[in-house]
């Protein structure tokens, strides 16, 4: 009777490294910014991983951070810290590996490098020097944040970290709050209640959105107008995790807000016929999406008209 012959059974290869393999079997020389998950590991794109696999070497914000990514995907190389605090001595060094003709992948903690994170005067420098540059594009929390928020999307400006002191972060808003499109920006936790409170002050109760945890286990979105997640914030206590915060235009009318100070106007002459002006200013304000100090000023300026 003939037999079968059986063949050994060998580990099958994963996926990712078989796509991968047909990619690219060697990096041209240039300098390579790769985005990396922002939480969810999966998250990390083929080209990557193909590059993170075949490149010279790769400099990372934090190499034990680096490490855990490149050990979850079997990856091995050589890596070097390249952060605020070592940036200048190490851009010298990166330059001499590209003149070299060496492929340099350059990444972050997680995300895409150069958004609120060291890479610009890196990238600038190799475009002087004539060196290629490439994108790697991936996992971004501005966008993740954007996309999930349910405030418009058609036009946005991410304005990084807010600035520490109340002042500061006032001043940051004032200059911010004639933008007709959704503000993004990133915040600590501990800072966050103070953050909202301040935000309120100067663009008044528009809607926003709290992202936190982006793609990982514990993700969480709250929503509502910003005094009363600045509120809500302040009883629970600083959450944990990464915090994007994001706010929309005054008036989210297809985005337009031009109207938006003539109704102003017309609603306070009526709330001030029975309404302090202080509370017909906060009642206007909550009610159109504008700055409360700037409807309390066009109060003030319609009872000197009135005024004999």
């Amino acid at each position: 009777m003939n037999k079968t012959r059986q063949t050994p059974q060998t580990a099958e290869q994963p996926l990712w490294q078989t796509i991968v393999a047909k990619l690219q079997s060697k990096l041209e020389p240039g300098l390579y910014i790769v985005a990396t998950p922002i939480g969810h590991l999966s998250d990390i794109t083929l080209r990557a991983l193909n590059a993170l696999s075949l490149c010279d070497v790769i400099y990372c914000e934090d190499t034990r951070v680096t490490k855990k990514l490149l050990a979850a995907y079997n990856i091995r190389k050589t890596m070097h810290a390249y952060h605020d605090h070592n940036a200048a001595r190490r851009r010298p060094q990166i330059l001499k590996r590209l003149q070299a003709g060496q492929a340099v992948c350059l990444v972050s903690d997680a995300g895409t490098p150069l958004i609120s994170d060291p890479g610009y005067r890196l990238v600038k420098d190799a475009i002087e020097h004539g060196q290629t540059v490439i994108s790697l594009p991936g996992a971004c929390a501005p966008i993740v944040a954007l996309t999930l928020s349910g405030l418009p999307t058609d036009r946005f400006c991410f304005a990084g970290f807010l600035p520490t002191k109340s002042g500061a972060r006032k001043r940051v808003a004032a200059d911010l709050a004639a933008f007709s499109g959704t503000l993004i920006f990133f915040e600590s936790p501990r800072r966050l209640a103070r953050s909202l409170g301040d935000l309120c002050e100067i663009l008044g109760p528009r809607p926003a959105v709290i992202a936190r945890e982006l793609t990982k286990r514990f993700e969480q979105l709250s929503r509502g107008p910003l005094d009363e997640l600045a509120a809500a914030v302040a009883e629970a206590g600083p959450p944990k995790g990464e915090v994007v915060i994001l706010v929309g235009p005054a008036e989210n009318r297809d985005g337009a807000a031009d109207d938006a100070e003539p109704r102003a106007r017309a609603a306070l002459v009526d709330a001030l016929k029975t309404l302090s002006t202080k509370d017909a200013a906060a009642q206007v304000a909550r009610r159109i999406g504008l700055p409360r100090k700037q409807v309390y000023d066009m109060a003030l300026a319609l009872k000197d008209r009135r005024s004999p």
